[in-house]
């Protein structure tokens, strides 16, 4: 009697991901491409482009749906019945856009691409974006039907470029799956993007805790070769057209690299099989950019290009957020009040006793956390004048180099050397903001290029996300 309880029992917990499971053909990909609108007068609006086949399903078979609760916006699949049997939480370029002034004044349309396993018979799909109290609220919603004659079920073309892996665990299904693809290197240049990609990927697994689940990735790379070395920079006046068109100057912000041409990327990464991507632009000058789960970016020949790749891949894998607060960005800041950040690294602390990283704290530690915060802001005020006058003389990236290397080494004794910098709290100052936002400890990989490593909270957050994506 006991062993047929506990059958029943095992079968009555798996029943729900088994109908999930059987509700997909997970040798192939749905991808539904989408336009993102918005402005001062029309709104936010979503309307259709296609819905393609991506090549083979390359995620997991068995954690389908996404309870982390992270993203601006988030998607569900449906079954007719309104089961839901795939969600994914994320965020966006159009997202961020909405936080520029531009939104004030000017009309901007964003391509964009939820992908999924293929379902075996028609689903709705729902776009949802996060409300002022932090739950999720339907913006656009469509019912895709796989064997319908607009659904194109055709495998992707041929990539323009060689995939090649730099170490693999295990099957996709069963593991993180990252894609390293190459941007502004010619076809001579090509072994050099593999070296960029190897020390690059090293100093990713170098830290925490990367370091110690390196078994649950697999890493490959993608060479697109480009007609001439390096990529856009419109601020210095250099013009390129490159395969995917990663490009400087995103937002108006010298430093900030993204790909507007989503079509372009999505089409490129179909050839290998990933969930997560980083794109390597062959240029010295300092930059990069992250947005979770869509893209990330780093510059390979800066001083700093370590730090930058294994920031930003921060924010695209794991939703962690900037803890910096005294750089220039193109985002509008000093809003208030400040609601609750969906982002795990970042807290408006509206309740000490409920912070969401409370068992983390170091036992003693007051909340909020003291620290020297006026002296570190006046150094940082020094830095950041002396930062946009080495851009206005576009001088060379050496001199740059130079200034975060002096940066650096005041701010890792400067912020090793106080009461609590050892310890989880809430230290104010974080996501842009100097005042109402809250970082988990002094110093962090999100906060400093300092060789700090991420804090507790942030590790944390990471593995989160390996546990989601592999077993």
């Amino acid at each position: 009697m006991r062993f047929w309880l506990a059958v029943l029992m095992m079968l009555a917990i798996s029943t729900p991901f088994q109908q999930q499971g059987d509700s997909f053909d997970f040798s192939r990909t749905m991808r539904v491409d989408y336009f993102h609108t918005g402005g001062p007068k029309a709104g936010e609006t979503v309307s259709l482009d296609r819905v393609v086949n991506d090549g083979p399903w390359p995620g997991s078979r068995t954690q389908l749906i996404d309870s982390t609760n992270l993203g601006k916006y988030f998607f569900e699949v449906q079954s007719k019945s309104g089961a839901t049997l795939y969600s994914r939480g994320f965020a966006s370029v159009y997202g961020e856009w909405e936080t520029t002034p531009e939104v004030k004044t000017a009309h901007r349309t964003f391509h964009e691409s939820l992908r999924f396993p293929w379902p075996r018979q028609p689903v709705q799909v729902t776009l949802k974006k996060r409300q002022a109290d932090n739950s999720f609220a339907a913006v656009w919603s469509t019912t895709v039907d796989p064997n319908s004659r607009f659904v194109n079920a055709a495998p992707p073309p041929p990539a323009g470029g060689r995939t090649w892996t730099l170490f693999e665990n295990g099957p996709a299904a069963e593991k993180v799956d990252l894609l390293i693809i190459s941007e502004g290197y010619t076809e001579s240049q090509l072994p050099k993007f593999r070296k960029d990609a190897e020390r690059l990927v090293n100093a990713l697994f170098a830290e925490e805790p990367f370091k110690s689940r390196k078994q649950s990735f697999n890493v490959r790379g993608l060479n697109l070769p480009s007609s001439q070395p390096g990529v856009n920079r419109p601020n210095a006046g250099v013009f390129r057209r490159t395969p995917i068109s990663a490009e400087y100057n995103i937002f108006d912000s010298e430093r900030y690299v993204l790909t507007l041409d989503n079509r372009a990327l999505r089409e490129a990464a179909s050839a290998a099989p990933y969930e997560f991507i980083e794109i390597l632009v062959n240029e010295q000058t300092y930059g990069g950019g992250g947005i979770f789960n869509d893209q990330a970016t780093a510059s390979v020949d800066s001083a700093f290009s370590d730090y930058v790749f294994v920031h930003e891949f921060g924010h695209h894998f794991a939703a962690l957020a900037d803890e910096y607060y005294t750089s220039d960005v193109a985002y509008e800041t000093g809003t208030a009040p400040k609601q609750e950040p969906w982002e795990p690294n970042v807290t408006a602390l509206a309740n000490p006793a409920t912070l969401k990283w409370r068992d983390l704290v170091t036992p003693g530690t007051p909340l909020p956390t003291p620290w020297d915060k006026e002296a570190f802001e006046k150094h940082s005020r020094e830095i950041q004048e002396r930062r946009r006058a080495i851009r206005k003389r576009n001088a060379p990236e050496a001199e740059m180099d130079a200034l975060f290397h002096e940066q650096r080494e005041w701010e890792e004794q400067f912020l090793a050397g106080m009461k609590f910098s050892k310890a989880v709290g809430a230290f104010e100052g974080a996501s842009y903001e100097a005042k109402g936002l809250f970082r988990p400890q002094a110093d962090c990989i999100m906060f400093t290029r300092n060789r700090v490593g991420f804090c507790r909270v942030c590790q944390r957050g990471i593995s989160r996300i390996i546990d989601l994506y592999s077993r």
